[in-house]
């Protein structure tokens, strides 16, 4: 059983003693990045037209939408950069940050300082065994996270789990067409014999207990999903098939009540 350490903090900054668990204690959960996906997460490029459209996508798409959610986490919160975000749209009064890297998540506390986030806290664990107590969360922001995750059927059934009914999970992911292709092996790094295609992601969330209504799901074709990045499209004119294996899947999923 691998030993979860949990790093909470409610503070402007981290501090220097907090415990960290590096990410060789977690040898079979973890693919490690490659220096060039490490960097590029901390772009505009993928601030702008990754993170941003996502949210954007899946905000539009959760059903009855509250103008707050009390208690709001961010899985895989990476560098940091969503949680501002996530404050600003949702309200929430407590708001979590959880990543497995260590590095990651000392980034991610210099962001909820400089951005004042006086609520937030980060919690170091595995996306498949979260650091959270049953039925605690009202929404779920799972974004470009679960394609870098090895137990995927784990993690969809914490997620559940930790989710009140009536609460929300919101998730946007890359497809096995998107992980699978030439350019993104030759750049990042990605557990490959787990990845799945819109529709298999669409039944194991559909499994796990969750209700997406057919309006709550949508296929971006964003340029930079694209093999060619869109310059076929850009460049020369060529427009999408319309009949394509899908690259992206948003959701907004919703954990029935009782």
């Amino acid at each position: 059983m691998v030993n979860m350490r949990p790093l909470r903090f409610l503070r402007s900054a981290m501090p220097a003693s907090t415990p960290l668990a590096p990410l060789s204690d977690f040898p079979a959960l973890h693919v490690p990045e490659t220096a060039f996906g490490r960097w590029f997460l901390r772009t505009p490029t993928w601030t702008r037209h990754v993170l941003e459209r996502a949210l954007a996508d899946v905000d539009r798409l959760i059903p009855e939408r509250r103008a707050s959610y009390p208690v709001v986490v961010d899985v895989g919160c990476g560098w940091g950069r969503s949680l501002k975000k996530l404050n600003d749209r949702f309200a929430p009064e407590r708001l979590i940050g959880i990543d497995i890297d260590p590095a990651m998540l000392q980034a991610a506390a210099d962001e909820i300082a400089r951005d004042g986030l006086h609520h937030a806290e980060l919690i170091q664990c595995s996306s498949s065994a979260l650091k959270l107590a049953d039925e605690s969360v009202d929404l779920l922001f799972c974004h470009q996270t679960f394609h870098h995750l090895v137990e995927q059927e784990e993690a969809i059934r914490d997620f559940h789990r930790v989710l009140k009914p009536g609460g929300v999970m919101l998730f946007a992911e890359s497809t096995r067409r998107y992980i699978h292709s030439w350019i993104i092996k030759l750049l990042f790094r990605h557990p490959m014999d787990v990845q799945k295609t819109a529709s298999e992601y669409l039944a194991l969330i559909r499994r796990a207990g969750f209700e997406v209504a057919t309006d709550s799901v949508s296929y971006p074709y964003l340029w930079w999903s694209r093999e060619d990045l869109g310059l076929g499209e850009r460049l020369l004119g060529i427009k999408p098939a319309a009949l394509r294996e899908e690259t992206l899947i948003n959701l907004a999923a919703v954990k029935p009540l009782r």
